[in-house]
């Protein structure tokens, strides 16, 4: 199984999450700004998430309010390093 790098996953989610409007308090406030909606899915190297999935994966790495894109995604990557999902 190939991983996908941090890298990747930086600019997946960057591309992704550049649009709301900053600061997001919680989890649902990114839900409009995903391309398709909740039925968003997310290709990391092999893997595929759903937006739910992605939201348990990042469940106890996220510290809202995100006031930009960049700490939104740091805290992302983070959670799927954890996970065994990126690596370096």
């Amino acid at each position: 199984m190939v991983n996908a790098t941090t890298e990747d996953a930086r600019e997946l989610f960057h591309e992704e999450f550049d649009e709301p409007i900053y600061p997001v308090t919680g989890a649902t406030s990114l839900i409009p700004a995903l391309s398709n909606g909740p039925m968003t899915r997310f290709e990391i190297g092999e893997k595929s998430l759903s937006a739910m999935e992605l939201s348990k994966v990042l469940d106890g790495h996220e510290d809202f309010p995100y006031e930009d894109v960049d700490a939104l995604v740091d805290d992302i990557v983070v959670a799927l390093e954890a996970e065994g999902i990126v690596s370096e």
